[in-house]
């Protein structure tokens, strides 16, 4: 389940900063620090983030299928429904973990969810949801980034609220949200 993968995450966090020996501040690990991100985390999270879009580039139908149709795939196939179930978690915790060194371990979460749960309100097609998910992601970090700054607040958890904000509005509003449908 996600909150066993979430705490997996979370242990490996711990232990990767436990055993490299840093002093870092527990509400650090919680928390992060973005405005403190050193070139050496920068240079991680952008080589992550490359090479994430290689391995969805490549494999992009095999991880669509097998998140929409794994029936299907496992009749087709005997080996690649287990590489690619692999390659999607190790894809995931890799992700987590560069969002660890930025954001902190529940920010990283929450900045991961929410755009995506929010394009899910709005698309109709999964080509949209990815598009509508990764253009608010990056509005809201830039937003969140904006608010932090003219506010003098957090810049982490200003990010996180203003994708919660956008989250809510797409649920209230959105042209797929099954909360609208009630009313």
């Amino acid at each position: 389940s996600f909150a066993g993968l979430y705490l997996g995450s979370l242990a490996l966090g711990v232990t990767l900063v436990s055993l490299r020996g840093s002093k870092v501040d527990i509400l650090h690990l919680l928390f992060g620090s973005i405005l403190a991100v050193d070139t050496d985390a920068a240079l991680f999270v952008a080589g992550v983030c490359a090479f994430t879009l290689l391995m969805l580039a490549i494999f992009y139908r095999g991880l669509v299928t097998e998140a929409f149709d794994t029936a299907w795939l496992q009749v087709n196939s005997r080996w690649l429904p287990a590489l690619l179930h692999g390659l999607f978690l190790a894809l995931l915790v890799l992700n987590l973990v560069a969002g660890f060194q930025v954001l902190g371990t529940l920010m990283a979460v929450g900045l991961m969810m929410l755009p995506a749960v929010a394009a899910r309100c709005w698309a109709r097609t999964l080509h949209g949801l990815l598009l509508f998910a990764g253009i608010s992601g990056v509005f809201c970090a830039w937003f969140g980034l904006s608010l932090s700054w003219a506010a003098s607040l957090p810049a982490g958890p200003s990010i996180v609220l203003t994708a919660s904000a956008l989250f809510l509005f797409s649920v209230l509003c959105g042209s797929r949200s099954r909360l609208r449908a009630l009313f």
